[in-house]
């Protein structure tokens, strides 16, 4: 018990709050800028199984936020880089490294075998994934999101409002750390939040981190935060779905032209761009399907065919290409 002393200590978690993070499961989808830190500061306090899900390997752009990783990891899955450093810095975890997307296909079974599940990723996709399923399932949601300077994280679901409740919408245009940059110690200090967060709640301390947000403006030197717990969910939400969950009777509508994205996600689909909707004729009965890379570009057509009268539409973020 030497190694959680100073944790044991407290009087918020002595013996019986370090043998309830021992009894406890984490889902981490994530294992880049915010899941490094999450995954540290669960791992070092002896949360007993971690499954980190992540489908990228390491790059050497990823080691000044990324400093679980080191440079012989380069190259090398970050599922399972991550769960040998965490092993090795506390061989009593039960770390499962799972090297692949998480989409609306796994995520149900994903998010039922865990206890708390921390979204660490930079997928829209995944996070509205996770939140709906979450919701459906009842299970709390640490999600967080940072860029340059700044960032968020708080508590979804889990008996409170989901992040589509917070975020009904997703951005015109969506940056990336690779197009517009971020700062280590900023991502960092996100991630260690979501980690703090997760203890919390894994641990029953009050008051909740669910319906609560907190925001990092680090350029500006602000902190703020809020709370959301009457937070109404959206009527109108779109779902993101997996090629998998796709059927014979869907209209499938792929957004990107050949040169971005060569392969159709089905021999049936239509490659048809945002501004020609309108006039393609799409039929009102059955379920119409957008796709491309990231889920942006769908949506943003699903919102133009909404206010076309279009009701049963979906998303799919189906990768390759932009």
């Amino acid at each position: 018990m030497s190694r959680y002393a100073r944790q044991t200590i407290l009087p918020e978690v002595g013996a019986d709050g370090q043998a309830r993070l021992a009894r406890s499961h984490v889902l981490v989808v994530g294992a880049g800028g915010l899941g490094c830190p999450v995954l540290q500061y669960l791992g070092g306090a002896g949360v007993g199984r971690i499954t980190v899900m992540d489908a990228d390997r390491v790059e050497e752009s990823n080691l000044h936020r990324q400093v679980l990783y080191a440079m012989e990891d380069i190259g090398l899955p970050k599922a399972e880089s991550a769960r040998r450093h965490l092993l090795a810095a506390n061989p009593d975890l039960q770390v499962t490294a799972m090297v692949r997307r998480l989409d609306a296909a796994n995520a149900v079974e994903m998010v039922a075998r865990a206890d708390l599940v921390v979204d660490a990723a930079d997928s829209f996709a995944v996070s509205y994934t996770l939140s709906d399923e979450c919701l459906r399932q009842g299970k709390l949601l640490i999600s967080a999101s940072a860029l340059g300077q700044s960032g968020y994280a708080g508590g979804f679901c889990g008996g409170g409002p989901s992040l589509r409740a917070v975020f009904p919408d997703l951005p015109a245009q969506a940056a990336t750390c690779a197009t517009a940059g971020v700062m280590g110690p900023a991502v960092g200090l996100i991630g260690a939040l979501q980690a703090q967060l997760a203890l919390k709640a894994l641990l029953n301390h009050q008051p909740s981190p669910r319906g609560q947000l907190f925001v990092f403006r680090l350029d500006q030197l602000q902190a703020s935060s809020f709370r959301f717990d009457d937070a109404e969910e959206p009527e109108d939400a779109l779902p993101f779905v997996a090629a998998a969950h796709l059927s014979d009777g869907d209209t499938v509508i792929e957004l990107r032209d050949a040169a971005e994205a060569p392969r159709l996600p089905t021999p049936n689909a239509r490659r048809i761009a945002r501004a020609d909707l309108a006039a393609a004729g799409l039929p009102h009965s059955g379920r119409i399907v957008l796709c491309c890379r990231t889920g942006l570009r769908a949506w943003a057509a699903a919102r133009d065919l909404q206010q076309a009268g279009y009701g049963n539409l979906a998303l799919l973020a189906a990768g390759g290409g932009a």
